[in-house]
């Protein structure tokens, strides 16, 4: 397997989980307002705002553009959301489940979200020191640039 092809691979796989979840809170966010702490504000604006930082940054990564800037939008939202939102969760301070016999589902989403934050945090602090190959839009602008 090339670095070029590894590198396009890589992008896409770890932006989906962004565009997916971005484009989710743009368009059919409603379970995404229900899950929402029930201090937030307007939660449609903040889930409208939350989808486009998640597909933005998501886009950047896919296309390979800017990954440093695309790595601090993504790093510091998944801080802010995990130490606003599923932490709390975490230590049972919040949660919208109303039937005790659910709770465990409840936990066990929070939990999860927890440490997959943290996975894609952990790859968002590397990719300022990623180089992407030939496949990227920096790589093709850099092309157009030099010739």
């Amino acid at each position: 397997m090339s670095k070029d092809f590894s590198d396009i691979v890589f992008r896409l796989l770890f932006s989906l989980i962004f565009i997916g979840l971005g484009g989710e809170h743009l368009v059919s966010d409603e379970l995404i307002q229900k899950l929402m702490p029930a201090w937030m504000p307007n939660p449609r604006a903040v889930s409208v705002f939350c989808g486009l930082i998640l597909f933005t940054g998501g886009g950047m990564i896919a296309l390979g553009y800017r990954l440093k800037v695309a790595a601090i939008i993504l790093g510091t939202f998944l801080v802010v959301v995990t130490a606003l939102v599923h932490a709390p969760a975490l230590q049972g301070i919040q949660s919208p489940v109303a039937n005790a016999e659910d709770q465990w589902l409840w936990d066990t989403l929070q939990r999860s979200n927890f440490v997959k934050n943290l996975c894609l945090l952990g790859v968002c602090t590397m990719l300022p020191y990623y180089r992407t190959g030939r496949w990227s839009l920096e790589s093709y602008l850099s092309r157009q640039k030099n010739d």
